[in-house]
């Protein structure tokens, strides 16, 4: 990938990039504060809070295909997919490209596609608890999350909870949707969901895909 303004314009935090891995092996998952630098943080709110005033955002719905339905009862965000008309989604992408770079010398997942994009969360949206994947029919292996919102309020809500693989009453973790940072899970076994926000929630989801092709499941974690 091409370089916007000098090498390291896009590059993420090295000396985290070893911690998100460990982090992934360990336990399936990883939560980082201050990853995604605060004035890529704010370009990219303000694309997004302009789409949400210009109403260009699309509802989103669930399944794919013939299987894709709109349940606000499910999810109540609008989306819009991540392209590379701005710098700052070039700079986003760019950074995501070598986080895939980054997993696939350390943990040998074949990961060769990154598709993302733009959620909007209006007050009292939520999405209910879910997989982004499922065991042997999906190619989607790495799930990502980066949060856009500045100076998010302890009492904001929209907090993405991580739920226990093996008992999925127990939370592992809640996520507070603040600017910077970054959640990167495993898709296939790690639910997890967003809860009712009480302001407009900002954030892009993203996921690395593998060729379906390639066979065989991979599972880091073990």
């Amino acid at each position: 990938m091409t370089a916007l303004t000098s090498p390291h314009a896009t590059a993420l935090p090295h000396e985290r990039l070893a911690e998100l891995v460990d982090a992934l092996v360990d336990q399936g998952w990883y939560v980082g504060e201050g990853f995604i630098p605060a004035e890529l943080c704010a370009e990219l709110y303000d694309e997004v809070a302009a789409m949400a005033d210009h109403e260009t955002l699309e509802a989103a719905g669930i399944g794919r295909g013939t299987e894709h339905a709109l349940r606000r009862d499910i999810r109540g965000d609008a989306i819009h997919w991540l392209d590379r008309e701005s710098r700052a989604r070039r700079r986003y992408l760019e950074a995501m490209g070598e986080l895939q770079q980054q997993l696939n010398q350390a943990l040998f997942l074949g990961l060769f596609e990154y598709e993302a994009h733009f959620a909007h969360y209006p007050p009292g949206a939520f999405y209910r608890r879910h997989l982004d994947s499922f065991r042997g029919r999906a190619n989607r292996v790495v799930s990502t999350v980066g949060y856009l919102n500045p100076a998010w309020p302890a009492d904001g809500g929209g907090e993405m909870v991580i739920f226990d693989t093996i008992d999925p009453e127990r939370e592992l973790a809640r996520v507070r949707p603040e600017a910077g940072t970054f959640a990167c899970f495993l898709s296939e076994s790690v639910p997890h969901e967003v809860l009712p926000t009480r302001l407009p929630r900002i954030s892009i989801a993203g996921w690395f895909r593998r060729n379906a092709s390639l066979g065989g499941l991979v599972d880091p974690a073990h």
